[in-house]
């Protein structure tokens, strides 16, 4: 970090914004106060609302000049498609598979709290963390019964604690860690158990030789192509997965680098879309699509 000492103009920009800012939020503190005045209550929201943004605007404006005389912000834009790896115990280690062990440990920890402490206090009329959890544990069953049909044989239990694994792995990027979800080998593991589930509960249905008769149903003809449809499941839902929480990435990291000094507080409204909205839109994907070829494997396996 290099302090840069500031020119005339620029300690004047300075001060300008800060006082004009700080004025702005003040000034809106006091029309806030008048609201019940002889000035309409729309006519003084708009104003309060006018002067917030004004306000926020002209100390971002602030941040963003005096950053700059650091030096901060200045920043070479580069992105790895494959995660850092690091050295734990003699043994080279991917950086995201080290922070998925961190994010399951955190999760153990979370769930033995509400076993022991919250789940024992749960009422007849749920409200609370019991009103959140019985809601996420009821929208997921639903969905798994509707994709798979009938009983969901466990399915939900394992998609759920597949959800809360996307919901700390977005958690961590906004801490500015790589996310597990952005590493191919991890979204391919996830799918690879996909396609063991795949199988698992098509044999389940119909056994060993009915498995396989499904390859050459309606007509042998097509077993082949079968086949390599069945083995480019895990594939598609690993590259699918990894390649939108790896864009979502790119994207956070272009804005950083385009706003460079400026970037404090900017790019929040699109961190939050990319950190929280958009992980859980791609594991609603991840999950319709997993249940999908599940219930047809077990479709072709009962007709």
């Amino acid at each position: 970090m290099q302090f840069i000492m500031p020119s005339a103009g620029k300690w004047i920009a300075i001060a300008l914004s800060l006082l004009l800012g700080v004025g702005a939020l003040v000034l809106r503190a006091r029309i806030s106060q008048l609201e019940h005045t002889d000035e309409g209550y729309r006519a003084a929201k708009k104003k309060r609302n006018l002067l917030m943004m004004a306000g926020v605007l002209l100390l971002w404006l602030c941040s963003g000049l005096i950053l700059s005389s650091f030096g901060l912000g200045e920043r070479e834009f580069t992105v790895s498609i494959s995660p850092a790896r690091m050295d734990l115990f003699g043994l080279s280690v991917s950086s995201t598979v080290f922070v998925s062990w961190i994010v399951i440990a955190a999760l153990t920890l979370i769930t033995a709290i509400i076993r022991i402490f919250v789940i024992p206090r749960f009422q007849e009329t749920p409200r609370g963390i019991q009103l959140v959890l019985e809601t996420a544990v009821g929208a997921i069953n639903d969905l798994a019964k509707e994709k798979y049909g009938q009983k969901n044989e466990g399915l939900a239990s394992y998609f759920f604690a597949l959800a809360a694994l996307f919901i700390g792995s977005a958690i961590v990027e906004l801490f500015g860690v790589r996310p597990p979800t952005t590493d191919l080998s991890m979204t391919f593991t996830y799918a690879l158990v996909t396609f063991v589930l795949i199988n698992v509960y098509g044999i389940r249905k119909k056994g060993v030789t009915g498995r396989l008769q499904s390859f050459v149903k309606p007509n042998a003809i097509i077993a082949p192509f079968k086949l390599l449809s069945d083995l480019a499941i895990p594939i598609s839902l690993a590259c699918r997965l990894f390649g939108n929480m790896l864009g979502g990435m790119v994207v956070i990291e272009l804005v950083y680098y385009a706003l460079g000094a400026y970037s404090v507080g900017m790019p929040a409204v699109l961190g939050l879309y990319f950190n929280a909205f958009h992980p859980l839109i791609q594991f609603f994907i991840f999950i319709n699509l997993s249940l999908t070829f599940i219930g047809e494997a077990v479709e072709e396996q009962m007709a």
